[in-house]
């Protein structure tokens, strides 16, 4: 009975540990983000220093080899631009029109729930998926979109409106914005949800009109969920090849390729895994500075409000 006693009481002990708990719930997360993350990026790392193609899968170490034959690379330089130039439109577009949607979708109207759910179904629809469909409406013959483009004179023959560089590069932001507003907007909507309504009322008794209580009230108190929905927009825009891939391949010219789509170009389609690598390396630093930029910017609008 006495020896019982202490065996429970002891393992009454060790579940009171607050140090041996919080390592407990920790450890499936420690054990999946090193298997999904750290262990992927080590290998990145890796092959990013390695001669290895898929002719000669074996490890060879090649020194900063794969990054000279990058940043001596053209292809790479406009690539990164067009990266960087639609992730930062796609963001300011994201932003913009979530934060109108969720002020719509916080308002009073019949049926309510249901337009929320169907507003969602861009956001949970499979990336590939809403690429095919987009591509349907853009690039085939006879589309909604050829059809109003060629009776607008805009197109010519048998030109296409994705083989433009202005339609196809637009064609990529909007595919992304109409991917992503939905996600932003939901963000954006905990965020008013969670504004007392006192606030607004006692603007509104001050004689602040419409646009007053947006930038002085809304907008300011707004801002952290605002930079929640920038950084998520970001980074599955920034991160994303499926939209590029399937929509335009990268054309014309080169001129929609996104660094991760080069990525998997150069290291799977073509065999040089050390040269993907070495690409997809470089989204890392690029990625985590536009965060500490972002972070910074909502940072500093806080203060001085």
């Amino acid at each position: 009975m006495a020896a019982t006693g202490r065996r429970a009481g002891h393992k009454t002990r060790l579940a009171d540990r607050e140090g041996f708990l919080a390592w407990a719930f920790l450890l499936p997360s420690i054990v999946y983000l090193t298997a999904l993350v750290v262990a992927p990026f080590g290998l990145t790392v890796a092959f990013a220093f390695s001669r290895s193609t898929s002719d000669a899968p074996s490890y060879r170490f090649a020194g900063l080899r794969n990054f000279r034959a990058v940043f001596g690379d053209h292809v790479f330089w406009r690539s990164l631009a067009d990266t960087l130039a639609l992730t930062g439109i796609a963001v300011v577009l994201v932003v913009v029109l979530g934060t109108v949607l969720a002020n719509l979708l916080l308002a009073d109207f019949r049926h309510r729930r249901t337009v929320r759910v169907l507003v969602l179904l861009p956001w949970t629809t499979p990336v590939a998926l809403s690429a095919i469909s987009w591509r349907w409406l853009l690039g085939s013959a006879g589309s909604p979109v050829d059809r109003l483009l060629r009776e607008t004179s805009l197109l010519h023959g048998g030109e296409s409106p994705l083989g433009r560089t202005s339609l196809a590069t637009a064609s990529v932001v909007a595919v992304h914005v109409w991917r992503m507003t939905p996600l932003a907007a939901v963000i954006v909507m905990a965020g008013l949800t969670a504004i007392p309504r006192e606030v607004w009322d006692a603007a509104r008794l001050d004689g602040a009109g419409f646009w007053r209580r947006v930038f002085g009230v809304t907008v300011p108190l707004t801002l952290p969920v605002t930079a929640v929905a920038a950084v998520f927009t970001a980074a599955m825009t920034f991160a994303d090849m499926a939209v590029v891939r399937v929509l335009t391949g990268g054309g014309p010219g080169d001129a929609t390729q996104v660094l991760p789509a080069l990525a998997y170009l150069r290291g799977v389609e073509r065999g040089d895994i050390g040269n993907g690598a070495a690409i997809a390396l470089f989204l890392f630093p690029l990625f985590l500075a536009g965060v500490i930029v972002i972070l910074r910017i909502v940072r500093r609008m806080d203060a001085r409000s």
